[in-house]
C-alpha cells in the first residue's frame, strides 16, 4: 500500500491486483479450473476460426460472424487470464498504470463488441427467418464488412472516454485493486475526488448499449417466433428453430453472467468475493463455451471439425 494521508493525492505509477480477497488459500484450487478454462478457449476460438477461414463453403454471413466472435472471445480471455492465474500462482499482482488501463480498455472493448455482434446475429436469423428471398441482397459481404467496422467502431467511441476520466481521476489512500483484472469500477472507487460523472457513464453505457442490445435481440427473436409458428409444417418450424438453438444459447451464456452481480448487489448479505467470482464469469465462461455450442450444434461446422481431426490423425499415422 502507498502510504498517503487523506490530503495528499498520489499519481499510481502502479496498481496491485490482489486477486480474490477471502479466498487467498484456495487460489491453487481456484486456479485450476481457470488455466483449464483458458486452455479450452484458446484451442477451440483458434480451430473455430482456422475452420471457418479456409473452408470457403463456410463463407456464408452466418459463419462469418461467428468467426468474429471468435476473434472477440480471444482477445478477452487473453487481456484478462493470464494475469489473473499469475497472481494466483506466483502472488506476481503488481501491473503498471497503463497496462492497468490497456487492460481496461481490452476487456470492456471485447465485451461492447461481443454485445454487438450477438445482436448482429440476431439480424442474420430474423432475415433468413422471416425475409429468406432477400436474404443474400442484404446480407452480402460487403455489408458484413461494413458491420464488422461498425462494431469495432462503436465499441471504440464508447469505451474510450472510460480511459480519459481514470485518467482523470485523483487516489490519495491505496494503490491496491480488490480484483482479478482491472476492471472500471474498482478503479473508480479508489479515486479520492467527485466520481459522480464516472458512475453516471457507467451507467449510462450499461443501459443504452447493454441493455438495448438485449431488448432488440429480444424483438427479433419475438419476431422470429411468430414466423416461425406460422409455418404451415411442423418439420419446417423444427428445422427453423434448430438454427436458431446455438445463438439463444449463447446470447444465455453471454448476458447471464452480466446481470447476475447486478441481481447480487441487490442482496446486501452476499460476500464480496462472491461479486468478484461473478464478474470473473464474463471473461471465462462465454469464451469457452460459444466454440463448443456452435460445434456440436451447427452441423456444417461439427462436420468439418471431425474432417480436420481426421487430416491431422492421418498425417500423424504416416509421420510415425
Amino acid at each position: 500500500m502507498m502510504p498517503a494521508d487523506n490530503h495528499t493525492f498520489f499519481a499510481p505509477v502502479t496498481y496491485i491486483l490482489t486477486g480474490i480477497p477471502g479466498m487467498e488459500e484456495s487460489y491453487v484450487w481456484i486456479s485450476i479450473p481457470f488455466c483449464l478454462i483458458y486452455v479450452v478457449t484458446l484451442f477451440g476460438n483458434s480451430l473455430l476460426l482456422f475452420i471457418i477461414l479456409t473452408e470457403q463453403s463456410l463463407h456464408e454471413p452466418m459463419y462469418l460472424f461467428v468467426s468474429m466472435l471468435a476473434a472477440v472471445d480471444l482477445l478477452l480471455s487473453t487481456t484478462a487470464v493470464p494475469k489473473m492465474l499469475a497472481v494466483f500462482w506466483f502472488g506476481a499482482g503488481e501491473i503498471s498504470f497503463a497496462a492497468c488501463l490497456t487492460q481496461l480498455f481490452f476487456i470492456h472493448v471485447s465485451f461492447m463488441a461481443e454485445s454487438a455482434i450477438l445482436l448482429a446475429m440476431a439480424f442474420d436469423r430474423y432475415v433468413a427467418i422471416c425475409d429468406p428471398l432477400r436474404y443474400t441482397i442484404i446480407l452480402t459481404k460487403s455489408a458484413i464488412g461494413k458491420v464488422g467496422l461498425a462494431v469495432v467502431t462503436r465499441s471504440f467511441c464508447i469505451i474510450f472516454p472510460i480511459i480519459f476520466l481514470v485518467k482523470q481521476l485523483k487516489f490519495c489512500r491505496t494503490n491496491l485493486l480488490p480484483h482479478t483484472y482491472c476492471e472500471y469500477m474498482v478503479i473508480v472507487q479508489l479515486a479520492c475526488n467527485d466520481i459522480t460523472v464516472n458512475v453516471w457513464y457507467g451507467v449510462v453505457v450499461a443501459i443504452l448499449v447493454i441493455g438495448l442490445d438485449s431488448v432488440l435481440i429480444a424483438v427479433s427473436y419475438g419476431l422470429i417466433l411468430r414466423a416461425v409458428f406460422q409455418l404451415p409444417s411442423k418439420d419446417a418450424r423444427l428445422k427453423a428453430l434448430r438454427t436458431c438453438s446455438s445463438h439463444l444459447c449463447v446470447i444465455l451464456m453471454f448476458y447471464t453472467p452480466v446481470f447476475l452481480p447486478i441481481f447480487a448487489h441487490l442482496f446486501r448479505q452476499i460476500p464480496g468475493y462472491s461479486l468478484i467470482l461473478l464478474t470473473n464469469l464474463y471473461v471465462l465462461i462465454p469464451p469457452m463455451l460459444n466454440p463448443i455450442i456452435y460445434g456440436m450444434t451447427t452441423k456444417e461446422i461439427l462436420k468439418r471439425t471431425i474432417n480436420v481431426f481426421h487430416r491431422w490423425c492421418r498425417r500423424s499415422s504416416l509421420l510415425s
